[in-house]
């Protein structure tokens, strides 16, 4: 039995959500960085909901599978079973009656191998597939709020700043746009751990490698988003 520590639950990251909307909602509300938020809780929603029905469905998958499996065995066996018979009580003249059996066992063996191998993985690449679709959501929201942080430059808020015609329009003061950045920041951290969740219901080698590629790409947008944050504070 694992303790509460070895796993992260989605109950925690679902409250820090909602405390960031309310957060973000008071500060700025007319900024569509709430409706960012609002996407990420909902699919932070529905990986919650999507574990426990997948876990259902890829348990039914599985049993069906594995009895699939057991009957392609069998029937594989019967099969080269009566070919053998049939051969060994049938000789003819020289051992070239042989070369047909041999070669239906092959073909036999052969389709029976392919069938057990798609049954038998069947299950982890349905599961696989819901997985891949929550993730590929989660890195166009990260995108998404790398977007939002972009025209937040301190360079703006230099007494020496001259604008130009195709210079951002933004109206925040610098205590506003460091919490800005700071929600930014918190926001990517979050789509993280949310595609960490995901991870927690699956042991597929592609679905933890792109877990790992949301969680570099979250880091290395959050580097671009602190080093904002010490130009202001500087």
């Amino acid at each position: 039995m694992g303790t509460s520590l070895d796993t992260l639950h989605p109950e925690p990251v679902t409250e820090t959500v909602r405390r960031l909307r309310s957060r973000i909602a008071e500060r700025f509300p007319d900024r569509n960085l709430v409706h960012v938020v609002d996407e990420l809780l909902g699919l932070v929603v529905q990986v919650r909901q999507q574990g426990s029905v997948a876990r259902g469905r890829t348990r039914t998958a599985r049993v069906v599978s594995r009895v699939l499996v057991l009957a392609i065995v069998a029937g594989t066996g019967v099969a080269l079973w009566l070919a053998l018979r049939d051969a060994v009580g049938d000789q003819g003249p020289d051992g070239l009656d042989w070369l047909p059996l041999i070669e239906s066992t092959i073909n036999d063996v052969v389709f029976a191998a392919i069938a057990v191998f798609f049954l038998y993985s069947f299950p982890e690449r349905l599961q696989r597939g819901d997985l891949l679709a929550l993730l590929h959501r989660l890195r166009s929201l990260a995108h998404i709020i790398d977007m939002h942080q972009l025209t937040k430059d301190p360079e703006h808020l230099r007494p020496g700043f001259s604008p130009t015609d195709a210079s951002a329009d933004d109206d925040l003061d610098r205590d506003q746009m460091e919490r800005y950045l700071n929600y930014c920041s918190e926001l990517l951290s979050l789509v993280g751990k949310t595609a960490a969740l995901c991870a927690e219901e699956s042991r597929d080698a592609v679905v933890l490698d792109t877990v790992s590629t949301i969680e570099e790409l979250t880091l290395g947008m959050s580097r671009k988003i602190w080093q904002k944050i010490s130009v202001l504070s500087a």
